[in-house]
């Protein structure tokens, strides 16, 4: 069966690999409809992302279906539709033991450290398998991008009643915007880019967005729409080193700051205004199996809408040539979605 193989930075192909012979136990063979195109795949394809290892079939922002499950695997049946959870933990280390199987110390991300989606059909530890009976694949492979920002507000424990700034407006900062508007509290939205602030505004019902301007006038620009106030929780969904290390300038006294995403650059503070202000820095990896399930109700019951999600399709066959295209900031990507027949 056909795969796309990303051989190194910069460079697709299509190969040939078998197809999975055999399952082992509490595994189930999946067919692969949907794939999600994340960031991690661009940084990955561009050789920024510190995780990534080449070569390698990405794709870990899955929808499939269950073909065929082997012994002792209860969880699912064959026909039964699927959002994965890519995070392939040993189940034996210390982190995991204490629930912490997002950040296992043995962990493999689909796509990133192993072989992941993009294929027809590959074999996955059922109990990574999460069911929907109403979502569609295009919705269960959004579902591992919602989980990101699911897990950074989690982390972040954003409350009704605070402000939260979300600082990138990309998938991942659209996913913690999602999970922001579900706990209550306030949302800020920060970018660079004003096609992605204006999307925020129109479809995505944010009512605060803030523009970089590279002027240092971001902080009160804030505080214009807050009476004053910094924020409570702040998440850096950037990836940008430069970013985050500007981002404790908009923590207020005992703010969160939330790290999710990731830049293989130093990032560098001063460490006063964070002792003054008594901030909480936090890292944000992953998710964990009850985000899934949760995310997956939250759309089953329309207080998730998923339909502005998806702005660029694309058949297996032809993704080689429109990923480039897709990394082109006017392109106005936000999700773009592969689907494998």
């Amino acid at each position: 069966m056909k795969a796309i193989q990303l051989e190194r930075p910069g460079q697709f192909r299509m190969i040939e690999i078998a197809e999975p012979n055999s399952l082992g136990r509490g595994e189930a063979l999946v067919r692969v409809h949907c794939v999600g195109v994340c960031g991690t795949d661009y940084s990955g394809y561009l050789g920024k992302m510190p995780f990534f290892s080449y070569p390698r079939i990405p794709g870990h922002e899955l929808g499939v279906e269950v073909i065929s499950a082997g012994a002792d695997v209860t969880n699912v049946k064959p026909g039964d539709r699927c959002s994965v959870e890519p995070y392939i933990n040993c189940q034996i280390c210390s982190s995991c033991r204490r629930g912490l199987t997002n950040c296992c110390e043995n962990h493999q991300t689909l796509g990133v450290h192993c072989d992941g989606g993009l294929r027809s059909l590959f074999t996955v530890p059922a109990r990574k398998l999460h069911i929907s009976k109403r979502l569609n694949f295009e919705q269960l492979a959004l579902v591992e991008t919602l989980a990101i920002g699911c897990h950074a507000v989690n982390r972040a424990n954003a409350k009704a009643g605070e402000i939260a700034l979300i600082i990138g407006a990309g998938p991942i900062g659209l996913s913690a915007v999602e999970f922001v508007k579900v706990s209550g509290a306030t949302c800020i939205v920060m970018d660079i880019n004003a096609q992605r602030l204006d999307f925020c505004k129109s479809t995505m019902g944010v009512d605060h967005i803030v523009q970089v301007k590279g002027d240092g006038s971001e902080v009160e620009t804030i505080q214009q729409l807050t009476n004053g106030e910094l924020p409570h929780v702040v998440i850096d969904a950037t990836g940008s080193n430069k970013s985050m290390s500007g981002a404790y300038n908009y923590a207020g006294f005992g703010g969160r700051l939330v790290f999710v995403g990731i830049s293989p650059l130093e990032i560098s503070f001063a460490q006063p205004l964070m002792h003054r202000r008594e901030m909480s820095f936090l890292a944000s990896r992953n998710a964990l199996s009850p985000d899934f399930s949760r995310i997956i109700q939250l759309i089953e019951d329309g207080k998730i809408d998923t339909r502005p999600w998806i702005t660029h399709r694309s058949a297996f066959n032809d993704m080689i040539g429109e990923f480039p295209k897709w990394l082109k900031p006017e392109a106005g990507v936000i999700k773009a979605m592969v689907a494998i027949e």
